[in-house]
């Protein structure tokens, strides 16, 4: 891994943590087989030291992952532009992994941490929607290598 140029912007493992918890969405990028990147937003939840995600049957990353299983993944969290100092005050956090698809139980209780992050409020409803999309849904697992952050906070 390079260097991060700004060692003074460097946060703690366990902030990086709290904003892979704590994001919305990430970015999962990818490469194709003529080396051509790929970058898309996904929701996601980061469970058991992994990133976890659902996706379609096919597309474009699924391509991109079954000739090449690396990737990077980047949550950007808390964020305000400071036109005054001309930056912006920021927090994100990055993951080196490979992803890998899961099957059986693994596949089943990432989905139900899924729903538990993004539909908290609509359990019963959402076991239902997972169970009528079975065979529509393919789960991934994003096993980190690496993992680091940064973070430009209030002065």
């Amino acid at each position: 891994m390079h260097p991060v140029r700004r060692k003074d912007r460097i946060i703690s493992a366990e902030e990086v943590v709290e904003i892979l918890t704590a994001g919305e969405y990430g970015y999962l990028a990818t490469v194709d087989e003529q080396g051509q990147p790929y970058g898309i937003p996904l929701s996601y939840v980061y469970w058991q030291q992994a990133i976890y995600f659902h996706c379609a049957m096919t597309g474009h990353k699924l391509d991109n992952l079954a000739q090449q299983s690396k990737v990077s993944f980047c949550v950007v969290g808390k964020t305000k532009v400071i036109p005054d100092r001309f930056g912006t005050e920021y927090e994100s956090a990055l993951v080196i992994g490979v992803a890998g698809e899961v099957h059986g139980d693994e596949r089943q209780t990432a989905l139900v941490a899924l729903l538990e992050k993004y539909c908290r409020d609509y359990l019963e409803e959402g076991m239902c929607y997972i169970k009528h999309k079975e065979k529509a849904t393919r789960v991934f697992r994003i096993t980190v290598d690496y993992l680091s952050g940064k973070a430009r906070k209030p002065i």
